[in-house]
């Protein structure tokens, strides 16, 4: 990591992981077995802690002097955490995984102690090896990956025992917010499904939201956002993606003050504080690039020359409400990694000032997403919350058909000069009336709501 640059913590931090324990070790809160384990977590924790404590002092400081003042994280207890959920309709789901197994923590208002679930040896052994499954083949065999997708999804949800989850969760319970650690960070939670055919997203209809800790969520809840007029778009600057003109031209009608950058006007020298510092809404909608070996030089493709993810560590956000990376892989992370490190674009965002980022797990579709993202900004207009807003949308797509969305395309006036239109007509020829084009989770839920 380069001097000065920023990191943002995954999961719990350290101090958190041994408030939650704790708190669940009490008298007849859980069994003598379990509360072995948590005795011996907690102790692998402090061994840990001590071993980063002398590689930092040892090996980094040396090298960079600055370091300790990028990785300063406030403590944070438990009556903290629980204090963030603002309302019994709200749950708090996070995951800590360990490399012999993974512990999954329910926090609800109604609880006076986290409810903690061990996973089994066999649960982790099993969530392992679909991970190992899932990425070899998103990175060597795409065409594989897309065949195993709703397979793989099915086992996590068994894997990470979903039913009881719910079924530990109030019945007032309409509103999630997940916490995911590692690797999990870059799988679609949201889209997790359920025997009937239904998903999580289905079940919580005041939205599902992302956040990389328990801090982030003290920290932007902090942040007070009511303006939302200012508009600042990036528009295809590559000039290779047809529909992202068709999103931002359809978006910028919802927006009083817009300055839209469209393919060679894009520049990165545009993006500077001065532009940004008034911006309410950050759109980008073109090429990007996750580099899983060295996040830090993940990049935004700009006509020019490309923002890499070190340099928007440094942009003044500090009137922003939501930055919208419709684009591929914007969300992801380094999946190999096994500190509590989250090295990606929505953390630069977050840091940068953005009280919300909207990004995605995977390569995505031109077509689908600038469809998703219209009804996205068109659901908030409704004065919806970010999560319902980009939740709804996910839905609308799943399930609208061809017949369905063409109606909508000229209810809603959809700008598509005749090129498009052409090409729009004659992809969805072969489909009869009544099929869902989109119902498949890859053209809709690879985009993720992280933030407040």
């Amino acid at each position: 990591m380069a001097p000065g640059s920023k990191r943002v913590p995954s999961n719990l931090t350290k101090s958190e992981i041994k408030e939650l324990i704790k708190n669940a070790i009490v008298e007849n809160s859980i069994t003598p077995s379990s509360r072995d384990i948590f005795i011996q977590l907690q102790q692998q924790i402090i061994q840990l802690q001590q071993q980063l404590d002398e590689l930092i002092t040892l090996e980094i400081l040396p090298i960079d002097p600055n370091f300790n003042l990028t990785q300063s994280i406030e403590h944070i207890n438990f009556a903290q955490i629980k204090s963030l959920i603002t309302d019994e309709r709200t749950a708090i789901l996070e995951w800590h995984l360990q490399d012999d197994n993974f512990q999954t923590f329910i926090i609800t208002a109604q609880s006076d102690l986290p409810l903690v679930i061990q996973a089994s040896v066999k649960d982790n052994l099993a969530l392992v090896e679909l991970i190992q499954e899932y990425f070899q083949d998103y990175q060597k065999n795409q065409e594989q990956w897309r065949v195993e997708f709703l397979l793989r999804l099915n086992k996590l949800a068994q894997i990470l025992h979903l039913d009881e989850i719910l079924n530990n969760l109030p019945t007032t319970c309409d509103q999630l917010i997940l916490i995911p650690h590692r690797f999990l960070h870059c799988l679609p939670l949201h889209a997790l499904p359920f025997a009937d055919g239904s998903c999580l997203l289905d079940r919580f209809p005041e939205g599902i939201r992302y956040v990389p800790s328990c801090r982030i969520v003290q920290m932007i809840q902090s942040r007070q956002r009511t303006e939302f007029s200012n508009f600042f778009a990036i528009q295809n600057p590559n000039g290779n993606l047809p529909y992202t003109n068709v999103e931002v031209e359809n978006i910028k009608r919802y927006f009083p003050n817009t300055n839209i950058l469209t393919k060679a006007d894009a520049r990165k020298d545009l993006l500077n504080n001065q532009t940004l510092n008034s911006v309410h809404c950050l759109h980008f909608s073109g090429d990007s690039d996750f580099k899983i070996d060295s996040p830090l030089e993940s990049c935004l493709f700009f006509a020019d020359e490309p923002v890499t993810l070190e340099e928007i560590f440094k942009l003044n956000l500090s009137k922003c409400r939501l930055v919208t990376l419709s684009a591929s892989e914007t969300a992801l992370i380094d999946w190999t990694n096994s500190s509590d490190e989250y090295i990606g674009f929505p953390g630069a965002f977050l840091c940068a000032g953005s009280t919300s980022v909207v990004g995605s797990l995977w390569g995505v579709n031109d077509l689908s997403t600038a469809l998703l993202m219209i009804k996205f900004y068109q659901n908030l207009q409704m004065k919806t919350t970010i999560a319902v807003a980009l939740n709804q949308a996910q839905i609308w797509l799943r399930d609208i058909t061809k017949k369905e969305l063409l109606q909508w395309i000229d209810a809603n006036q959809i700008p598509l000069n005749a090129t498009i239109k052409m090409i729009l007509r004659r992809g969805l020829h072969k489909f009869p009336d009544d099929i869902q084009p989109f119902h498949n989770p890859l053209y809709w839920a690879a985009f993720c709501a992280i933030g407040q």
